[in-house]
């Protein structure tokens, strides 16, 4: 496996998929007899019986045997050149299509599994030299120098059209000879298909086609049957063998209820301000005043939503919970003592859009302390989206991948909090208490300077990107940026780190670091934000497929090391975690003043109005620091516990009861509709087009099945790069179930309500964390301007989401799966910016009784004080005033 990698750029539509080295050097190609593999540059090698090996006997392109197989068994089985269908050579297992050739008579090797196996190995080493480079690779380049280097002397030549952007074809010549770029015998190291796919032309099948002709469900049934193979095991059946002790058999959280001298008190006050509420309208609806019927209807319209208002916010604190997690017995069930962890993986997600508004600096240390976090390094990914395509997005988070190295040993060395740097030694306290290691300060001290210099590389590069070339930035390699035209780009995926991406100084293991930007075109519609997230779902299934994930805006680091550990002790819990679609943290900010002038804290949003939807159906998505089931985001339903039996009627006699019917819910049988997440699996796979719902991506498809998460093993790393380019096109969603069914859903900017909206109907519940040790921290508004645009776009988003087909006062009530407590706490949520309407008209009506002589209250007459004795002793007014 090659040391360097590169970036892969590719667009699934326009069938393009190119690898970009860095400052790779370029490598002289090994010649034999002069002839050299067009699609992956090795040797073309001979044949068994020592002659020059040629794939296509008719224009005698040079391929290789690796390549001409993988074309026979995964492409169009053509050649790249003159498009001639591949001729079954001897050796050569039988594919598809093969029967028609009758001069092909190979009995010797029909059957001959070692030549089969001997291939198969020389082809995994050939796909492996070059895909896994870019998988597992770290990448080490960024703009051409300034000072007239070697990046900016490098001619510009052997461009591929998706680089440029130029569709047209090229001039012979004018760009290396690789599959589909032109014709010649100049092979570039700097420009390489990562796997041989097919070519096709305009307008054709998409490349990797998957066979088409085979129905999703014989790929289902074959995936069922090696699914004992792919999946994951339980962790409760993999050591039956093995007696838990008695701690860790204990439950992993539990629900603690709030003092009742702390809860009856607010409901003794809530019900007495309700029985006044009622007595103060019936007063006011019985009394009107006939000289100002507009006014006074004004007013009742305004008080009525004023009381309908605080009801809809008071009831959903009806049941306020606290929770505690034990970490300690987390660690006793999954963590033992000379065997490998069993917790499961989890996939963290980091958006970011425009680097000058989101500073590098800060979402480096978001990614920082993901990296450092205290959790197995094989079990986390870490995958940034880079929604503008900004260079400088990607030169820094490859400055911060170098940074790791150094900063995620330190880290765990001496077991700091937090583990983002720039608040880490910006700490007002004692950074002694509790550390006994001699060598501590003198490392710190190290540290320290090695993050000032880190500092001053990223401030050089946003002092670079301030102005933008004419030409567009330019790579060392004298490549021009994929994303300089950052609403015309492909795709683009770059691996830093993981498993062969490079240790840490102190030898060790990294977390995976993956650079995503999804491709963008005109015409296509990209979703913002929710758009970003699915793209990540998908690639992140392909390439991890972990069963959890958490996603993070680019301002909110990890606080607390053990936050992932915390949601585990509630989604891992055998007992409460299947039916748990997610775990949300509470938001705490850095850099607020003492008075908290602009309500940054939300103090009572997030310590008191979700810890009661915590005693409900679970806490609303609040956009960031949240932990996601990915079978939730699927659109699946929660698995069914076990049900009392029910009484049936019987054919002979009219006994009390239920009818009973011959097959389970909606007509399916009763093992599918009442079997929990496996029955609605199965109902989905007899009744519904996975391609429609999930999209054209096999892999993707095949990745939603694997509740535990995991990637097949047989999945090669080429295949792998193929379905990821293909999962974040501009047009995968097209015609699917993205936005509206999976993932986060679309049609409001504030997306974080709908999708947990949509999760609790389908009978999900979410619960709260909030550990003593706030889990993340964030950035928060510090002038006025900012805090009222954050505040005018939630209001907008909850009008949007009001009059949608997704409005909390209209959708869900199919299946009474959303508690209504809980309905009341989104119903809340929507028709909150509502409120200022009448609020505004309340405050008007004084002014304008006084303007006009004319009031909303009635006149009180001498009998209605009769009926007050404490106001008997005041002398009644004329009756021609009002009070």
């Amino acid at each position: 496996m090659e040391a360097g990698a590169g970036l892969v750029a590719g667009s699934h539509n326009r069938n393009e998929l190119v690898l970009i080295r860095g400052h790779e050097d370029h490598k002289p190609a090994r010649a034999l007899s002069g002839q050299v593999c067009e699609i992956c540059g090795d040797e073309v090698g001979r044949t068994v019986d020592g002659d020059l090996f040629v794939a296509c006997n008719e224009c005698g392109f040079p391929v290789c045997r690796p390549c001409y197989e993988y074309e026979r068994r995964e492409g169009t089985q053509n050649c790249p050149q003159c498009k001639t269908r591949y001729k079954r050579l001897k050796g050569s297992p039988r594919v598809e299509g093969d029967e028609d050739e009758e001069d092909i008579d190979d009995l010797e090797h029909e059957f001959n599994i070692d030549d089969d196996k001997q291939l198969q190995q020389h082809g995994a080493l050939q796909n492996s030299h070059i895909t896994e480079a870019m998988l597992h690779g770290r990448m080490s380049y960024g703009r051409a120098s300034e000072d007239g280097g070697e990046g900016n002397n490098t001619p510009m030549v052997g461009i591929p059209p998706i680089i440029t952007g130029n569709r047209s074809m090229p001039v012979s010549g004018e760009f290396p000879m690789s599959a589909g770029y032109g014709h010649g015998d100049f092979s570039s190291s700097m420009h390489k298909r990562i796997h041989p796919y097919p070519m096709s032309e305009p307008g054709s099948a998409k490349w990797g086609d998957e066979k088409k002709e085979v129905s999703w469900k014989e790929r289902m049934d074959d995936w069922k049957s090696k699914q004992g193979i792919y999946g994951a095991a339980d962790p409760d059946d993999m050591d039956a063998d093995v007696p838990l002790n008695d701690e860790a058999r204990q439950p992993l959280s539990r629900k603690v209820s709030i003092a009742s001298s702390k809860v009856n008190p607010y409901r003794m006050v809530i019900i007495l301000r309700l029985f006044v509420l009622c007595v103060f309208l019936r007063y006011r609806i019985l009394n009107p005043v006939p000289e100002a019927i507009p006014l006074w209807l004004t007013s009742i319209v305004c008080e009525i939503w004023f009381a309908v208002s605080w009801i809809l916010d008071q009831f959903p604190k009806w049941y306020p919970i606290d929770r505690e997690t034990y970490l300690d017995r987390l660690s006793l069930r999954y963590e033992r003592e000379g065997e490998p962890s069993m917790l499961s993986p989890v996939d963290l997600f980091v958006s970011t859009v425009d680097p000058l508004k989101e500073p590098p600096l800060v979402t480096a240390n978001t990614v920082l302390s993901i990296l450092a976090v205290d959790y197995p390094v094989d079990k986390v990914s870490c995958y940034v989206s880079d929604d503008g395509a900004s260079m400088l997005s990607f030169e820094s988070l490859s400055e911060t991948a170098e940074f790791a190295r150094k900063w995620v040993p330190f880290c765990k060395k001496f077991n700091i909090e937090p583990r983002a740097p720039e608040f880490y030694f910006s700490r007002k306290v004692d950074y002694l208490k509790d550390k006994v290691q001699p060598t501590f300060v003198q490392e710190r001290r190290a540290m320290k300077r090695e993050y000032e210099e880190f500092k001053v590389r990223i401030n050089a590069l946003v002092s670079k990107a301030q102005k933008v070339p004419e030409e567009g930035w330019i790579m060392k390699d004298g490549t021009p940026w994929p994303g300089n035209n950052t609403r015309d780009h492909p795709g683009m995926i770059q691996v830093f780190l993981g498993h062969s991406g490079g240790l840490d100084t102190e030898g060790n293991e990294l977390p995976r670091l993956v650079y995503v930007s999804r491709e963008k075109r005109p015409g296509f519609q990209h979703h913002k934000k929710a758009g970003a997230m699915n793209a990540l779902i998908r690639v992140s299934a392909v390439l991890t497929n972990a069963p959890f994930m958490l996603n993070l805006d680019c301002d909110h680091y990890i606080n607390n090391s053990k936050a992932i550990r915390e949601s585990m002790c509630f989604l891992m819990d055998p007992q409460v975690g299947r039916k748990v679609c997610y775990v949300q943290f509470p938001q705490r900010f850095d850099g607020i003043d003492a008075h908290d002038r602009y309500a940054n804290r939300n103090t009572v949003f997030f310590d008191i109005n979700m810890k009661g939807l915590d005693g409900i159906q679970g806490p609303v998505y609040v956009g960031t620091g949240c932990v996601f089931r990915r079978q939730a985001l699927y659109g699946y339903n929660p698995p069914s516990g076990p049900k009392r039996p029910k009484m049936v009627t019987c054919d002979c006699c009219p006994c009390f009861g239920r009818k009973k019917r011959k097959g389970g819910k909606d007509g399916l049988p009763e093992g599918v509709a009442d079997g929990g997440m496996d029955g609605d699996k199965e109902q989905m796979m007899s009744q519904m087009n996975f391609e429609k719902r999930f999209g054209q991506s096999a892999a993707f498809v095949t990745s939603t099945f694997m509740e535990e998460g995991g990637v097949p093993p047989s999945s090669s790393p080429a295949a792998l790069l193929k379905e990821a380019i293909h999962v974040i096109s501009c047009g995968y969603e097209d015609k699917t179930d993205w936005g509206l069914e999976l993932g986060w859903i679309y049609g409001s900017i504030t997306e974080d309500i709908l999708t947990g909206f949509k999760m609790h109907c389908r009978g999900w519940r979410s619960i709260y964390c909030m550990p003593k040790l706030a889990a993340f921290k964030g950035s928060a508004p510090i002038n006025l301007s900012d805090r009222l645009n954050q505040v005018l776009r939630w209001a907008l988003g909850s009008v949007e989401i009001f009059f949608s087909r997704h409005s909390p006062l209209l959708y869900g009530y199919k299946g009474g799966n959303l508690k209504w407590l809980e309905r009341f706490a989104y119903i809340n949520t929507t028709i909150y910016p509502f409120t200022s309407l009448p609020l505004l008209a309340y405050c008007t009506l004084p002014a304008v009784c006084l303007l006009t002589g004319k009031f909303i209250m009635p006149p009180v007459s001498a009998e209605q004080l009769a009926s007050f004795p404490h106001l008997s002793s005041f002398p009644p007014k004329s009756t021609g005033s009002n009070v």
